[in-house]
């Protein structure tokens, strides 16, 4: 009998014919037709090489053979064996777990959440689990997340993967920055005062120089100078520092350098910026899955 192909059904129906000793109860119990058990019968008749049940004289039910009354018991523990395995649900203990988990997020989330994320990992009792920061392609992120190479992503919704689960994590609002010390000042831009500064912008590939704040001021019949456009967020604070250059970017990205740049209100509704988190449906169920968007939501509320 070989069990990692087709018959390992057959074990399952032969446990409960062994019990039942009746091909018509056994059949009942099963769920199938008398004919069809019937058939598995003879299957099993067949690979076991003994007709482990034969009618009884009196003519109703069976009886076993010597080899079916020495599997009865013995098949049916090691039945309830697999059963317990399969139902058992997976463990995941985050004090002794060794896990390392990917997380992909460009440079301003990484430092938002990823920063967050690793201090909660060391307060709270996980020493042997790390965390990898990974940069995100949008081109292969869904093959990254269902391969597993990525656990869960950090992205913005023109990157949100269509069809994968996901949720928002938190809202930012933008805010226009210079460096102190400016020589406009340091007080609130005007529409006017805005679209006259020379600008610096974040873009995907680094050779972009409109965003969505171009759209705006050209429906408000505005348009800005946008003379630099950089890959990473990380970039922007050094330009400004050297520069008279401006860059309107997310409060909290903003708030990590308020002792070097300064942020003012923008001078039109830009909306909000919202982070997700998104991960492929194949872990959905997955318990070390399911504790780290609990930490990564934990990080996004503090």
């Amino acid at each position: 009998m070989d069990i990692n192909g087709h018959d390992l059904p057959l074990l399952a129906s032969l446990r409960v014919m062994l019990d039942e000793r009746n091909i018509t109860k056994a059949a009942v119990r099963l769920g199938i037709s008398q004919p069809a058990l019937s058939a598995q019968l003879a299957r099993l008749r067949d690979v076991l090489g003994d007709p482990l049940l034969t009618p009884a004289s009196s003519g109703k039910g069976m009886v076993l053979t010597p080899r079916g009354a020495a599997l009865r018991e013995p098949l049916r523990h090691a039945l309830q064996q697999l059963g317990a395995v399969v139902s058992a649900p997976p463990l995941f203990d985050a004090a002794t777990s060794e896990r390392t988990f990917s997380l992909g997020a460009n440079d301003n989330a990484g430092a938002i959440i990823g920063t967050r994320l690793i201090q909660r990992l060391r307060r709270g009792g996980s020493p042997g689990m790390r965390l990898a920061l990974r940069a995100i392609d949008p081109v292969t992120l869904v093959d990254q997340l269902e391969a597993g190479d990525i656990d869960v992503a950090l992205v913005s919704q023109a990157v949100l993967p269509r069809g994968l689960p996901h949720q928002p994590l938190l809202q930012e609002k933008f805010m226009m920055a210079q460096r102190k010390r400016h020589p406009r000042g340091e007080k609130k831009p005007t529409l006017r005062d805005y679209a006259r500064l020379d600008h610096v912008v974040v873009s995907g590939d680094g050779g972009g120089f409109r965003s969505f704040v171009d759209d705006i001021l050209q429906g408000q019949g505005y348009q800005r100078r946008v003379v630099a456009s950089v890959q990473y967020y990380s970039l922007v604070p050094l330009i400004l520092e050297t520069t008279d250059l401006v860059c309107t970017l997310p409060a909290r990205f903003l708030s990590r350098y308020a002792d070097r740049l300064v942020a003012f209100p923008l001078p039109f509704d830009a909306g909000r910026f919202t982070l997700f988190v998104t991960w492929h449906a194949r872990f959905e169920s997955d318990p070390a899955h399911g504790w780290l968007r609990e930490q990564l939501n934990a990080c996004a509320s503090d």
